[in-house]
């Protein structure tokens, strides 16, 4: 197989799962915002390749318009890939091992995908986590717990990437961790960046400064907690399933 048709039959399977999760959604516009959101493209560039006005994929995301059909639904999915193709198709590459392997599952103590994303406000008071760094705050659409010391002795930076499942727009929760620079050291030599990262088992004063800085230059917010693990994981399931009648 060429390389041409390699990235031809990745892109076409990538393209049926955005597109099934999409018209299969409770919330369609929900999981519209959270593809575009995952292949860093601004709904003006969009809107502008599919030739309509940028209110238009507003009302989508938001609810506002009816819920896209399927062959509207397909042509948005077939721009995000398109856009990302005149770009180098990085974001298409990226999930290539997803695509035909079990994520980094040695390394990987819990994950999880939400319909509808958490804002790292909330995120942070559910894990009685501190607030190291701000960052740039995004919808959070999941969460994976990491035990850090397989993480980073035994995964490859490909398998690294492979963390983050069909979102980059989630908090990746690193076990075992003394001082939080080893998680941001690899996370910083990997072309994908995480929605946030929680150091646990420290607190915030216990973060080295290094870690905090490198969250700085990232822009990645960054959160410490020592919360039981295993209460952590189940709190932010809960989430998950309640926050809508909140």
């Amino acid at each position: 197989m060429t390389e041409d048709m390699a990235h031809e039959n990745i892109r076409q399977r990538l393209a049926e799962k955005m597109a099934g999760e999409i018209t299969l959604s409770e919330k369609p516009g929900e999981a519209l915002k959270k593809w575009r959101l995952n292949f860093d493209i601004a709904q003006t560039d969009l809107s502008g390749y599919l030739g309509v006005s940028p209110s238009v994929i507003s009302d989508y995301e938001s609810g506002r318009r009816k819920s896209p059909g399927t062959l509207i639904v397909s042509k948005i999915v077939d721009a995000l890939l398109e856009i990302d193709t005149s770009k180098g198709g990085q974001k298409i590459h990226s999930y290539e091992g997803m695509l035909y392997t079990d994520p980094g599952a040695k390394a990987v103590y819990a994950t999880y995908e939400y319909t509808y994303p958490i804002q790292l406000a909330k995120l942070a008071t559910l894990i009685e986590a501190d607030v190291v760094n701000k960052g740039v705050e995004k919808p959070l659409y999941g969460f994976t717990v990491v035990d850090s010391k397989k993480a980073i002795l035994e995964l490859s930076s490909h398998e690294f990437q492979k963390l983050y499942g069909w979102s980059t727009e989630r908090a990746l929760v690193f076990t075992k961790v003394s001082t939080g620079k080893s998680p941001m050291v690899a996370i910083r030599v990997t072309n994908l960046k995480p929605g946030a990262v929680v150091i646990h088992g420290i607190r915030g004063n216990q973060v080295d400064p290094m870690a905090k800085k490198m969250a700085e230059i990232d822009r990645i917010p960054l959160l410490a907690t020592t919360m039981d693990i295993d209460e952590l994981v189940d709190v932010l399931k809960k989430y998950s399933q309640y926050h809508v009648i909140e």
